[in-house]
């Protein structure tokens, strides 16, 4: 049992395409790290050829970071700083650096020069930034490259009669140290990042969710100002039906219908008056309610499908908390409820008990339970295992949203299966007394 589909239709605008769209390269950062390159480029050739004297081929060497430093130029003045790259455009940058970078290693002594291993780098950005599909074809670009750098005919840079020659053993093993390399880091900054992504996005939902549960809670503050605002024009025009009402109720052409206006008016007025009323004097009465209460409110749209759904008070209701009515408790617990009654069988029970220190609710269905491997992964977002064929399938961010707002408010949740005589899964959330209840503050 894990994600429902009324658990996701709240946070329906989040689809994998705008997952990938919010993982685009911004093009600035692509220049910033490429002008870096191209300075630390020209200062090696500049070290090695004018410090260390050492025979380096200067013309082709300065030709390929000039190449490199255009192009930068070129995109600098060409797209605005805040242009971000689609896939296609950032694997075809990313694939020109891979290959200005081994065209400048191969003329430089290939796998013997000790800068070799930087071919890596461009790899390690297209996973840290790309759709997989485009990463794993410049890391195929990449392992071709750093293959052809094994059979370089250049000589490294090295003083004047003396001359380097790296044994094919030690060639074979410097290719699997960049190959392992590469592909240990990229694998790594791709699940970090999808990892960082998916949380991003997870609780940008949560935030939206949260956010719509506040404006409902808000609406009795809305009709108080709405009475506010239309007050003064509908007493004026009350005091200006009485005036037309005293003046023409000798006219038999427009006697009935001025009264209907001054009544309709003062019915409007009456209106506005009792909502004014239920937001000023009901106002604390409607924002705080007793535990009991609250949970009733929380279970009761759950009792229509067809599901027993059964309610243990195990403590007395006197001396119960009082608590503000939080939109992201309510939010929760309606989504584990919910999440219960979509996979029981015949029957969801939740208990709820208090004392001095604590506040426990417990929800326990009997369908099929949390599968093992995803019992100790309930709560990240984008998990998501149906067991159940005629339920659509999710997101994924039903219990994370659930979970997080539950955890926000202070509590503590366990997922679990029941007892093995008993099937069904079981989920216990506990709050110290102190968060939960209203009155502790006063």
């Amino acid at each position: 049992m894990i994600d429902k589909p009324g658990m996701i239709d709240k946070t329906e605008g989040y689809t994998l395409e705008d997952r990938h769209n919010s993982r685009r390269l911004r093009l600035q950062t692509l220049v910033r790290l490429r002008w870096l390159a191209v300075g630390g480029q020209a200062l090696t050739v500049f070290i090695v050829a004018f410090w260390l004297k050492f025979p380096l081929p200067l013309v082709a060497s300065s030709s390929l970071i000039a190449a490199l430093a255009w192009v930068n130029f070129y995109l600098t003045i060409r797209y605005p700083p805040t242009h971000r790259l689609e896939p296609p455009a950032a694997f075809a940058l990313l694939g020109f650096d891979l290959l200005q970078l081994c065209a400048l290693l191969f003329i430089t002594g290939g796998l013997a020069n000790p800068f070799a291993a930087l071919v890596c780098v461009p790899v390690i950005i297209s996973f840290a930034s790309q759709p997989i599909r485009y990463s794993t074809a410049l890391i195929g670009v990449a392992m071709v490259c750093i293959t052809v750098l094994a059979f370089s005919p250049f000589p490294l840079p090295w003083f004047d009669g003396v001359e380097i020659n790296v044994h094919n053993v030690m060639q074979f093993g410097v290719w699997c140290s960049i190959a392992s390399t590469m592909a240990f880091a990229a694998f790594y900054a791709y699940r970090v990042s999808m990892e960082a992504s998916q949380l991003a996005d997870a609780l940008a939902a949560t935030e939206l969710v949260l956010q719509r549960e506040k404006h409902l809670s808000q609406l009795d503050g809305l009709a108080a100002a709405a009475a506010h605002e239309l007050g003064t024009p509908l007493a004026t025009i009350s005091v200006v039906a009485k005036e037309m009402e005293r003046e023409l109720k000798d006219d038999d052409r427009f006697r009935e219908d001025v009264m209907l206006l001054r009544s309709q008016s003062e019915r409007c007025r009456d209106i506005l008056r009792r909502l004014t009323t239920l937001s000023s004097e009901g106002e604390a009465h409607m924002r705080r309610l007793p535990l009991s209460s609250m949970i009733e409110e929380i279970v009761a749209p759950h009792r229509e499908f067809g599901i027993a759904l059964e309610l243990i008070e195990k403590s007395p209701r006197k001396g119960e908390p009082v608590t503000d009515r939080n939109a992201g408790i309510m939010y929760g617990l309606g989504n584990l409820i919910e999440n219960a009654v979509d996979y029981a069988r015949e029957k969801v029970i939740v208990t709820v008990e208090h004392d001095h220190d604590k506040v426990l609710i417990v929800i326990e269905d009997d369908g099929n339970g949390y599968a093992p491997d995803i019992l100790t992964r309930i709560g990240e977002p984008y998990v998501t295992k149906r067991q159940r064929e005629d339920t659509a399938g999710g997101l994924g961010l039903g219990l994370f949203i659930a979970k997080t707002l539950l955890e926000r408010s202070g509590a503590s949740l366990i997922f679990a299966n029941r007892d093995p005589e008993s099937a069904g899964a079981r989920i216990r959330i506990e709050w110290p007394r102190m968060l939960i209840d209203a009155n502790s503050t006063k």
